[in-house]
């Protein structure tokens, strides 16, 4: 079954029709068999003309209501002027005007096939005039009283063929593929499936109450009912489910079978010094996660832990305490970052936090401190090689760096900890390149600050154990969000950098954040980009501060820089793109200007503003946009003005983008390596699928199951690496 579902579309549809096909991702007998109906009409039913878009391609069944004819004008020959004849197309209450235009005889020919009264299938790409929906020469074809289309050429044979079992299958369409050529392509493919058999064995597609997969996909493309459509809907949405469970949950025993070293807490060791040392109090969720991370490490198989939070919740301090867990047990962690700004913000961050317990075997430090190096590309000869020496030597107890730590040239002494941040950043073989370098299997905890729906924690990290830190740590100030209205209140923005300079000021600095590094060459009213801007501040608003600029492609030295003297106070405002979005700790920042805010996502937004209110001061956001006021843009930068609920948020933008390819790297939802499951509507679809897999491993530990092992490299094949690790 596999190997015909994974089989070229062209040796079934033909090579012409399968490079069509290909616009609609479609690549596969098994990706054509996927792309199901958006509705389905009964043959003698008319459809609901208030449903249509312009710019669809469909295919209605309407009533002809009236007919128009207007002669053409001007002498016989290439000069005249064609006729047009406007036919009113009619549910019973919507309209839809089908327009033809030609010489007299097709005119007449047109007028003797639509006469009024008689119901047709009309298959065409809606547009409008004058304000009203119409459809350019539509393909039609007339119907008899029964219902059934009344065929007199091949095209209409193809589009009569729509209403085969009664119900008529309208599947999105394009202006090579209409609807009529869809179904017949698919009645092709599930010809090309006869007689194979079903990838689930009998018992688990019982208990999952599913029909079998031959039987769903003719219910879904040739179905009797609209209750059979779906039931095979139903157990595609299944499928697409239990493949992705079931290579989580393979990956989970995978992992429980491979041994690592217990790291046991070790009393009076680093971390407890470490524990006295805290200027604060732990908050509780701190404390229950972090019992849990112990827990793990003192085991002998790999700790897999998420560790999601919201922005400030305290997500460095708990992975700290695994880390020098680790020190403490003879062991060494090293922390893989993205970025190198992030990886020097983890470096510095942590080196506060431990003092003197972080300067190793120096003149009066501690005897229980380790050494901690950071590891990066853009570091000199001799200070890349001193890192190195006292990684391998096993001195330095944290290692932290970017990529530069993948290198064939790092070793470690005893790695028993890797602590990946923002972990969607890498691919999955960088991961494994660094696992690699334990002589053990070590233990990992994966950390994001991108709060995740349950559905989505469960699809994409549903083979990790998932803690969650809500609460924020006591001393964090409040921020406040304002939507800026550039477009009908000019005067907003004017008052926006009046604001950036008080707060100036008071001694506080300020964030501004740009979508694009470089804009149209205009004013920021054209949409400029960070260049334009901050030169535009700089002799302009913000004349006399001390303006600097932060993007991706300056040179490491100038981003460092940068940053480096944004955290000193060096610079009262940075003009930034979202290389600031992730990990930046500048607790003096109070404030943030985003501009052209419309740009970015929900949970992006949230992100950014996380960056501010760091420390005791309150924060102000402001958001601005020329976006009007009732657009989709515009509602999401109110919803985000309305909450700090990393979570609440994470829904919404969920909702509205839907889930991206959840297997991988991108996260806009025209992607989605998920063809019909939807992970918030479907949750408790996945959640069944979940506990069904967990059953598959325990009767089939060795995936010997044909169809469990098909299903396990499909799903690896169509994910990006970022999520699924193939080792």
């Amino acid at each position: 079954m596999y190997a015909q579902l994974h089989a070229p579309l062209g040796p079934v549809v033909g090579e012409r029709t399968a490079k069509e096909f290909a616009s609609l991702r479609i690549h596969t007998v098994g990706d054509l068999l996927r792309f199901i109906p958006r509705r389905y009409l009964s043959g003698t039913d008319l459809t609901d003309l208030a449903t249509l878009s312009e710019g669809e391609h469909v295919a209605v069944i309407a009533r002809v209501a009236d007919i128009r004819r207007h002669e053409g004008h001007g002498q016989p020959g290439r000069s005249a002027r064609p006729g047009r004849l406007e036919v009113l197309l009619s549910d019973g209450h919507g309209r839809l005007t089908a327009t033809f235009f030609g010489k007299t005889h097709l005119l007449t020919w047109w007028e003797r096939q639509l006469r009024e009264g008689v119901a047709g299938v009309f298959v065409g790409k809606v547009g409008s005039f004058r304000g009203n929906l119409q459809m350019s020469h539509p393909v039609f074809a007339m119907m008899d009283g029964s219902g059934r289309i009344v065929a007199t050429s091949e095209e209409k044979e193809r589009i009569a063929t729509l209403a085969t079992g009664g119900l008529v299958g309208l599947y999105p369409a394009t202006a090579r593929l209409p609807t009529w050529k869809v179904a017949e392509c698919a009645r092709l493919a599930l010809a090309a499936l006869a007689g194979v058999d079903d990838p689930w064995p009998a018992w688990l597609r019982e208990r999952a109450g599913v029909l079998d997969l031959p039987t769903a996909l003719a219910a879904v493309h040739e179905p009797a009912s609209l209750a059979e459509a779906g039931r095979g809907a139903e157990r595609l949405r299944f499928d697409e489910a239990l493949a992705t469970q079931l290579t989580m949950a393979y990956r989970r025993a995978d992992a429980a079978n491979r041994p690592a070293v217990p790291r046991v807490p070790v009393p009076g060791g680093l971390l407890d010094a470490f524990d006295e040392r805290l200027p604060f109090r732990l908050t509780d969720g701190q404390s229950s996660v972090s019992a849990a991370i112990q827990s793990d490490l003192a085991r002998s198989r790999p700790m897999q832990r998420l560790l999601q939070g919201e922005v400030g919740s305290g997500k460095t301090v708990v992975a700290l305490r695994a880390m020098l867990t680790v020190v403490d047990a003879g062991g060494q962690a090293a922390l893989l970052a993205p970025t190198e700004v992030l990886a020097s913000q983890h470096y510095q961050t942590i080196r506060a936090l431990l003092g003197d317990l972080g300067q190793g075997r120096m003149l009066g430090a501690p005897d229980v401190a380790t050494d901690v190096v950071l590891l990066t590309g853009s570091l000199s000869a001799a200070a890349k090689r001193t890192a190195l020496l006292r990684a391998a030597s096993g001195e330095a107890g944290i290692v932290i760096g970017t990529h530069a730590l993948l290198s064939d040239r790092v070793q470690f002494a005893d790695l028993g900890l890797i602590v990946v941040d923002e972990q969607h950043r890498f691919g999955v073989e960088q991961r494994a390149v660094l696992a690699d370098k334990a002589a053990g299997r070590p233990h990992v905890l994966v950390l994001t600050a991108t709060p995740i729906p349950r559905s989505v924690a469960m699809t994409i990290f549903g083979d990790l154990d998932v803690s969650t830190l809500a609460e924020l740590p006591s001393g964090r100030a409040e921020v406040s969000t304002v939507v800026v209205d550039a477009a009908s209140r000019p005067q907003w923005v004017d008052r926006a950098w009046e604001r950036v300079r008080e707060e100036v000021s008071t001694g506080r600095q300020v964030f501004v954040v740009v979508p694009r590094i470089g804009g149209r060459g205009g004013s920021s009213a054209d949409g400029a980009g960070v260049v334009e801007l901050a030169d535009e501040l700089r002799s302009g608003p913000l004349a006399g501060l001390r303006v600097g600029v932060l993007h991706g492609q300056l040179p490491t030295e100038a981003k460092d820089e940068a940053m480096g003297a944004f955290v000193a106070g060096a610079l009262d405002v940075l003009v930034a793109t979202t290389v600031i979005e992730v990990g930046v700790d500048v607790p003096n920042a109070s404030m943030m200007v985003i501009w052209d805010a419309d740009k970015f996502g929900i949970s992006q937004l949230h992100q950014l503003r996380g960056r501010i209110g760091r420390g005791a001061h309150p924060g102000v956001c402001l958001l601005v946009t020329r976006v009007p006021a009732g657009e989709p843009a515009r509602d999401r930068l109110d919803v985000v003005a309305g909450t700090r609920d990393g979570f609440e948020l994470a829904e919404l933008d969920l909702e509205q983008r839907r889930e991206g390819d959840v297997l991988g790297a991108s996260q806009a939802g025209s992607r989605s390596s998920l063809r019909l499951l939807r992970v918030l509507e479907h949750a408790d679809l996945i959640a069944q699928a979940r506990d069904l897999a967990a059953e598959c491993v325990a009767r089939d530990p060795g995936a010997a199951t044909p169809g469990f092992a098909d299903a396990i490299r499909a799903t690896e094949l169509l994910a990006s690496p970022d999520w699924l690790e193939r080792n």
